[in-house]
């Protein structure tokens, strides 16, 4: 097997990077300890329960809501707005576009899109309620 000068020459090149790299990671690792920095953050249980409920409350608006999922707690969800609002919605993504598409869907008629104000009112307190309903749920 013959060794081609380009492909030897290319791999020593990446391993001086890679060498060259590991060396600033040290040296900065090094200066971390030095300062003090580097000593581990402790959160407390009540912020690491606030991470992970809104997570699963990310997870509910992005995939569930959209996706038509049949849980419980996206049912509720979606009550609970429809109630407030005093119209149901569909949330949607169009083929065409890249964002969520929220339509009010009142008997009777076609469904009209929200947008602006309206819209991120509505995304906000989705969001709120998402969070409520994770967070009486969560152990």
């Amino acid at each position: 097997m013959t060794a081609i000068p380009y492909q030897v020459s290319a791999m020593l090149r990446t391993y001086g990077r890679q060498v060259t790299t590991a060396r600033r990671l040290a040296r900065y690792r090094r200066s971390l300890r030095a300062a003090g920095a580097e000593d581990e953050v402790r959160i407390s249980r009540e912020a690491k329960r606030r991470e992970l409920v809104g997570r699963v409350a990310a997870e509910i608006v992005e995939n569930c809501i959209v996706a038509g999922s049949d849980t419980p707690i996206v049912d509720e969800i979606k009550a609970e707005l429809a109630e407030e609002l005093g119209f149901p919605l569909i949330f949607a993504y169009p083929p065409e576009d890249q964002e969520m598409q929220i339509f009010r869907h009142e008997p009777g008629f076609d469904p009209q899109p929200i947008d602006g104000e309206e819209k991120v009112a509505i995304m906000r307190r989705l969001w709120e309620l998402a969070l409520e309903k994770v967070d009486e749920t969560m152990l």
